[in-house]
């Protein structure tokens, strides 16, 4: 049996982590499926391209209003695809060989990996291996529910909905959170009709109230969009599939994409033969420093992560690799501990949307007397030029201390716009201070969360 200093499931954000720091440490990486992980492969990058490409659509589309005429856009859609997975196709099929063939320390194996002991894998090649130390970045996978893998009809999800031959006529996505919202402003914007069909009352019911309440008003508007929509069956074929609500409608499509979350995969991994303790959910469990409950094994991003987001799983993979490097597994004196205290989120969806920190909802339940901040677009000069009439920003500040709780934008790149608001948070800055110790260009689109600031600030 081979003996390796450093065992890592998973060639996303654990590939990252084996930096040149780990050049004088035999490593061994393990992946069973598309070498890179979610985000490179059918996440975060792929799924912005195809974004940005709509984003240029809806623009096209709405240029009348500012006075320029433009015909209708025909979207070549295998030339989109094809210019999405010809970046990203290259880019893991190159990481694969750099491992393979220009580190001479790591030994990459392409299998389903398992714990079968302590610190010791089944590689899934016909080979075991040990480790002083194991790193589990398994990654999560599409939550496929009952009433979808009973019928057997079938489906897409969202690492296959972007490898579609040819656009669909009508798309019917089930789920009503991040991904439905993204993959239904991509394929509306493509000219398929969209059908969102969401179990609760809202889209993107965690977001803050206000912000799930307007988009899912302005969604209505671009999208049919089903609320408090339960299927109770699925039916059909390829090109034609029928869902059944439990008020008896039946929803049409030719193509059904299931996005109703995504689940940890360490229910996958043989976590008990390992000692690796793991939720209901699936996730692993580990403490502020990543540790597992098995001595010597940690984890990070998707896998043990409630957020999953790749700027997490990177946060985690830095943190595990210093602690590796340098650290006592039994000192915590020497360990390196991950910071979840302000997350930011975005959805690209149309428009953005960003959010850090606590909702209205969540910073009244906690006990403290909240004062809110709103700016809408409409409100600041360039919201003017971009004659917007959805989006708003709002902030959540203690009273009593001024101290800014939370952040939620709805609008033109809110995903920008919001890291103010998130370097203000980490900093322990308030509200006032945010808002009056800095200039604030004019007129540049920043002036909705200046102006949010000031008004919970002098509140």
């Amino acid at each position: 049996m081979r003996h390796f200093d450093v065992a890592v499931i998973g060639s996303g954000s654990g590939n990252l982590l084996v930096d040149s720091r780990f050049r004088d440490r035999r490593v061994a990486l393990l992946e069973e499926g598309t070498f890179g992980g979610t985000c490179l492969n059918v996440g975060c990058i792929p799924t912005k391209m195809f974004v940005h490409t709509a984003d240029l659509a809806r623009a096209v589309e709405r240029a009348s209003v500012f006075g320029i005429d433009a015909a209708d856009p025909a979207v070549r859609w295998n030339d989109v695809v094809a210019r999405v997975f010809g970046r990203v196709d290259p880019l893991s099929e190159s990481g694969e060989r750099a491992r393979a063939e220009r580190s001479p320390h790591v030994t990459l194996f392409r299998g389903h990996a398992e714990f079968v002991g302590e610190r010791m894998l089944d590689t899934g090649t016909g080979e075991r291996i040990s480790a002083d130390q194991v790193v589990v970045a398994a990654g999560s996978r599409p939550v496929i529910p009952e009433v979808v893998t009973d019928a057997g009809v079938p489906f897409e999800t969202s690492a296959t909905i972007m490898r579609l031959t040819q656009l669909p006529e009508r798309l019917v996505i089930l789920g009503g959170g991040t991904i439905a919202a993204e993959f239904a402003h991509v394929f509306s914007s493509f000219g398929v009709h969209v059908t969102v069909l969401a179990r609760g009352p809202m889209l993107l019911r965690r977001a803050d109230d206000e912000i799930a309440q307007r988009f899912t008003t302005h969604a209505r508007t671009l999208w049919d969009v089903r609320t408090d929509a339960h299927v109770e069956s699925v039916r059909g074929e390829a090109g034609a599939v029928e869902l059944v609500l439990a008020d008896g409608a039946v929803v049409r499509g030719d193509c059904l994409l299931v996005a109703t979350g995504r689940q940890a995969n360490g229910d996958r991994i043989g976590a008990a033969a390992g000692g690796v303790e793991i939720r209901d959910d699936g996730r692993v469990v580990v403490d502020e420093w990543q540790r597992t409950s098995a001595p010597g094994v940690w984890a990070l991003g998707d896998v043990s992560s409630p957020h999953q987001l790749k700027h997490v799983s990177n946060h985690e993979a830095r943190v595990v690799a210093r602690n590796i490097l340098g650290g006592s597994w039994t000192d915590t004196s020497t360990l390196d501990r991950s910071d979840h205290r302000f997350v930011p989120a975005a959805v690209f969806t149309d428009p953005q949307i960003a959010t850090v920190g606590l909702t209205e909802r969540d910073a009244r339940g906690a006990g403290y007397d909240v004062a809110v901040g709103r700016r809408d677009y409409s409100g600041v000069a360039f919201g003017w030029a971009l004659e917007d009439t959805t989006g708003f920003c709002k902030v959540v500040v203690d009273r009593a201390s001024g101290a800014l709780l939370g952040g939620h934008i709805l609008g033109a790149e809110a995903s920008t716009l919001v890291q103010p608001l998130v370097q203000a948070l980490t900093f322990g800055q308030s509200a006032a201070e945010v808002a009056r110790g800095q200039y604030w260009i004019h007129p540049a689109l920043t002036e909705v969360v200046e102006n949010a600031l000031l008004e919970a600030a002098d509140s």
